[in-house]
């Protein structure tokens, strides 16, 4: 087992970690998937790891955070990521024909590797099953998958669709070795697991995962758990031969968000949605879906592999990430937790977020006084614009005073966002009361005199 790295110290809440049990008991009960592992990341940190329901169901073993699941096609963002690695050392670009390294396969000259990378290259999926073929179970090579699916037709013409396909990735996986003259899963370690220190990653392409570790299940219809049979050697190649804790995962995430590996240029190819060639967008990037959850910039990918479904979702620009791994395929447990855990944690962040900068205690004094006379009726009129003193007329400072003298003294009177609007500074304090809040909202102009300051109820 794996050696669990150190949780934040800005961890979650006992709250928002109870909201996340309570979701995981109740996916993991309603699903009948023997067990979950689950890893979030907030401000940039691993902050909450724990693992939930059974590892193995004969023998009993529970869940253990520091065990290691199949993440699957999640494998596919390590195998982009060496791509642009080599690309960075000029050894290849992305507009290369594949043709360049594998030069029998089907109209290689007219495939790039940007277009085998984003799912827009044409090539057929080998494996668009969600069970494990007899034909599977026995041992290949990533040539004779090649010498396949690589040499059919192609489905549509490259650039012009996208479509979900293993086999690109078989491909790119093959072209790393080729460019980078090491198998793929030594770079992937030299290059990414050793520098992020992530110890617990495992070939599971190569063997099955060791007895300590999950067993991966499946089931006929709604029939018993049984144990999953496990693909022949070869079959996992670069498109979803990983296994690792949750936590491993998460401090890739980490080096997603911070951009601590790659060139700023590569982590820019990597999240940048693919277009097709008539414009339209692919929603996918290189290795990664790409997109928004309500309103947030994220990265997504899930997988399945015989046994074992995974998430995994960053949110870059919120220092935000969760994953979640379990042991049974062709189950949505691991995505429908995921978008339960994000919700939760974005809420936490909000919450919890605290700037204690100089300038911004100095905004909350400056709101809170005026705050405070407005209680009273009265306006220093030197803070404010002309339009901002024509609005407070004798009207609206008796309103303000009606209002808000009632409440008291506020218990709280935070900053809690700013933005620039119109040339000016948009500030937005909350004051709270016992039982109810009240929301400032300020312009403030360049020269530092204010243009609005309005006081309204939540919601409003």
């Amino acid at each position: 087992m794996a050696v669990l790295p150190c949780v934040a110290q800005n961890s979650l809440s006992t709250a928002t970690a109870g909201q996340i049990d309570a979701a995981a008991k109740k996916v993991l009960e309603k699903s009948g998937v023997p067990s979950a592992s689950v890893a979030v990341v907030k401000d940039g940190k691993i902050a909450y790891v724990k693992a939930y329901g059974m590892a193995r169901l004969e023998p009993p073993i529970a869940a253990d955070p520091s065990m290691q699941y199949s993440i699957g096609s999640i494998s596919k963002q390590f195998t982009a990521a060496l791509i642009l690695f080599l690309v960075q050392e000029g050894k290849v670009t992305l507009d290369d024909p594949v043709g360049k390294f594998l030069p029998g396969l089907t109209r290689a000259n007219e495939v790039t590797v940007r277009q085998v990378l984003s799912m827009t290259s044409g090539y057929q999926d080998f494996w668009p099953e969600d069970y494990v073929m007899t034909s599977m179970m026995k041992p290949t090579t990533p040539q004779q998958i090649l010498d396949v699916w690589g040499k059919k037709p192609l489905d549509f013409e490259p650039g012009t669709q996208w479509q979900y396909s293993n086999t690109n990735y078989v491909i790119a996986g093959r072209i790393g070795e080729i460019v980078g003259g090491k198998p793929l899963i030594e770079q992937l370690q030299e290059r990414i697991f050793k520098p992020l220190k992530m110890t617990g990653v495992f070939n599971s392409d190569a063997s099955r995962l060791p007895a300590n570790d999950p067993t991966g299940y499946y089931q006929h219809a709604l029939g018993p758990l049984r144990p999953a049979p496990q693909e022949g050697r070869g079959w996992m190649f670069a498109a979803g031969e990983l296994a690792m804790p949750a936590s491993d995962l998460a401090l890739w995430n980490i080096s997603l968000m911070n951009r601590s590996l790659l060139a700023p240029a590569s982590y820019d190819e990597m999240f940048t949605e693919v277009k097709l060639k008539d414009g339209t967008g692919s929603k996918y990037g290189l290795g990664v879906f790409v997109g928004d959850h309500d309103g947030h910039r994220t990265v997504f990918h899930d997988g399945e592999v015989s046994g074992f479904v995974s998430a995994n979702m960053v949110l870059p620009n919120d220092k935000i990430a969760v994953t979640v791994l379990t042991n049974e395929d062709a189950s949505s447990a691991a995505g429908t937790l995921v978008h339960q855990i994000v919700p939760l944690v974005l809420a936490s962040a909000s919450a919890t977020a605290v700037d204690d900068s100089p300038a911004t205690k100095a905004a909350e004094a400056r709101a809170l006084a005026i705050f405070t006379g407005l209680q009273e009726g009265k306006i220093d009129r030197s803070q404010l614009t002309q339009l901002a003193s024509d609005y407070f007329t004798q009207e609206a400072l008796d309103d303000f005073a009606s209002s808000l003298k009632p409440l008291g003294t506020p218990t709280s009177f935070k900053q809690v966002s700013t933005s620039k609007r119109g040339g000016m500074v948009f500030r937005v304090f909350t004051a709270e009361f016992p039982g109810r809040s009240v929301r400032i909202l300020v312009f403030e102009e360049p020269d530092g005199k204010l243009e609005q300051y309005l006081a309204i109820a939540p919601g409003s």
